[in-house]
């Protein structure tokens, strides 16, 4: 693949700034059902996690993990890059069921993974293929409720608005469909690959295209592109947060950027001189401080307001997991195989398991467990918590 084709997948991550939130369908407010934990993308946990964590399961997958897990009830669903969905018992690790993104007729047979994030509301999981395919699987039983195909890869998770679900594709388009049925509501198109998971707020969610440096505005009642946001020249690696009205994201080029979209300026960029590596990490938003990974093997934590940065955390590796806010920690996961737990107030490390296995995706955490996956071959689904 060329870099210019390359930074045109990048650039399809999808964005969006919050109005007024809607109702968005959860099944367990100490659970964790989305890529972010809700529509504005922020990262933060409901649920506690014991201070000294252990190991309580571990589950091996022929292929690894990538896909960021969702927790609800008891209960975490998996997707794995072999083509499997797991649901899985947090306490006891027994899987309750299987299921796979093609019926194999031959063990040959090759099945289209879950790279992207999974979502869940009170009775559904969803989740896109590699293939192109996006799947809504009944929870309880664990069979396909039902699917839409499109012509590409689905690499972001999807968001759930009242009865709708809303999730991009690399096939140049957005797609709203009715959660229950399946039946297309609209399909809007992005001019250029989806690579992000929604965040959606009032009736607007954005997208941004590799024509131009922009976002486009949609009307999710109806799919219609209603105007467009000037952003320079920013490539954005993964999934924005917003908060205030103001974007948070990182770029192909290593900047962390605050975005007023309204007003259509940037309110900071904030970058490390001489190690400008891609942040292909989503960040943490608080009221006070943006947490990030970058590929220059840190965790940058800035000042919300002014973008100054407050401290860095090195590991061994690129950090291109999406940290995960627990109280006063924050969790994540890195290529030099190691999940940490670093202090908010000072950077400083409090936490860490040695898993041999290395991490691209993001960790879960509900109902006083934490759940990452390993993207290795054979890589592993973790489960911290007490035992």
């Amino acid at each position: 693949m060329r870099l210019s084709d390359s930074k045109c997948l990048i650039a399809g991550t999808l964005l969006l700034a919050i109005v007024a939130l809607t109702s968005i369908a959860v099944a367990d407010e100490s659970g964790w059902t989305s890529f972010r934990n809700g529509p504005q993308n922020l990262g933060i946990a409901h649920s506690e996690l014991p201070d000294d964590l252990e190991l309580v399961w571990e589950i091996a997958s022929p292929d690894g993990i990538t896909s960021t897990p969702v927790i609800a009830d008891g209960i975490t669903y998996v997707g794995t890059l072999s083509g499997e969905l797991l649901a899985i018992e947090l306490k006891t690790g027994n899987i309750l069921w299987k299921y796979n993104t093609i019926e194999k007729k031959d063990p040959s047979d090759f099945a289209p993974g879950f790279n992207a994030p999974l979502a869940l509301n009170k009775t559904t999981v969803f989740g896109g293929d590699d293939f192109g395919m996006f799947h809504a699987v009944d929870r309880k039983t664990g069979k396909a409720k039902w699917k839409k195909e499109t012509e590409a890869e689905i690499a972001g998770g999807a968001l759930i608005m009242d009865d709708k679900v809303i999730f991009g594709s690399h096939d140049n388009h957005l797609y709203c469909m009715n959660a229950e049925t399946g039946e297309q509501v609209w399909a809007a198109e992005t001019h250029g690959p989806v690579n992000g998971t929604p965040t959606l707020g009032g009736q607007y969610t954005f997208t941004t295209g590799c024509d131009q440096p922009i976002l486009r505005v949609f009307d999710v009642t109806t799919g219609e592109e209603t105007h467009e946001v000037p952003i320079d020249d920013s490539l954005l690696i993964a999934s924005a947060a917003v908060k205030d009205d103001i974007l948070y994201f990182g770029t192909d080029g290593g900047e962390l950027c605050a975005l007023d979209w309204k007003n259509k300026n940037f309110l900071w960029r904030f970058t490390v001189p001489k190690r400008q590596h891609e942040m292909r990490a989503s960040p943490v938003v608080t009221d006070d401080l943006v947490i990030i990974g970058s590929r220059d093997k840190h965790l940058h934590c800035v000042d919300r307001k002014s973008g100054e940065l407050k401290w860095s955390f090195q590991t061994r590796g690129r950090v291109d997991s999406s940290p995960v806010l627990v109280g006063n920690r924050v969790y994540f996961g890195s290529a030099d195989k190691n999940v940490y737990a670093v202090d908010i107030n000072n950077g400083k490390e409090v936490w860490k398991y040695y898993a041999k296995q290395s991490f691209t995706g993001s960790p879960a955490v509900g109902g006083e467990y934490l759940v990452i996956g390993a993207d290795s071959t054979d890589g592993k689904i973790y489960c911290f918590g007490k035992k």
